[in-house]
């Protein structure tokens, strides 16, 4: 089966727009190994742990897509095991459209960015509601510092993911990042100042 993303999301008619398009024989390489890109490795904890937001897309019964942004403080996205992630829900706007959506169909899909890096990790799988009467998994992916209500918990099966290149990301940066890049040069400043006799504000 090969690469696992690909054995999910290469139907029959994205592979003949691939050979249309000529990157057929490119992607096709990917299928002769064995199968590899559904156990999460280090790089992809380390990655996930470190992200404050990501989109989810979930899919209703009259087969529209709906994609969601969740955000949290870094780690608000657990990684329980090498094929199991999951995260608390806040209370947010209490829409519950991808609540809802789960309810008949678990399949979930996840883009994470580190724009900063220009990286992406793209994740597919399938998701498990969990309700506010599972103490015991809610306690495992609650932030005890982080004061969001939580009103229920997902957690996930990794059934496959894959890298995207970096071609075409932004770079953005967050405030704390902004803050860290420009702190050698605001103690430059505040040295440089000094040393003239101009008083730091």
């Amino acid at each position: 089966m090969g690469h696992k993303f690909a054995d999910l999301t290469f139907t029959k008619e994205v592979k003949k727009i691939q050979t249309k398009q000529g990157s057929r024989n490119n992607y096709g390489r990917w299928e002769d190994k064995e199968d590899f890109n559904h156990v999460l490795s280090q790089r992809e904890a380390d990655f996930l742990t470190e992200r404050d937001s990501f989109y989810m897309a979930s899919v209703n019964i009259d087969g529209w897509p709906y994609v969601q942004h969740r955000g949290g403080p870094a780690g608000f996205l657990k990684v329980l095991d090498e094929k199991t992630i999951g995260f608390a829900d806040f209370r947010g706007n209490r829409q519950y459209v991808s609540t809802g959506n789960f309810a008949t169909n678990d399949k979930v899909s996840l883009i994470l960015m580190d724009y900063a890096n220009q990286r992406r990790l793209k994740l597919l799988g399938r998701v498990n509601v969990i309700a506010p009467d599972d103490t015991k998994t809610l306690k495992s992916l609650e932030m005890t510092e982080y004061g969001g209500v939580i009103e229920r918990g997902f957690v996930i099966r990794v059934e496959a993911f894959d890298w995207n290149c970096p071609q075409h990301i932004t770079p953005r940066f967050t405030e704390a990042q902004v803050e860290q890049m420009m702190a050698s040069l605001v103690e430059e400043n505040r040295r440089l100042k000094a040393a003239v006799g101009i008083e730091n504000e």
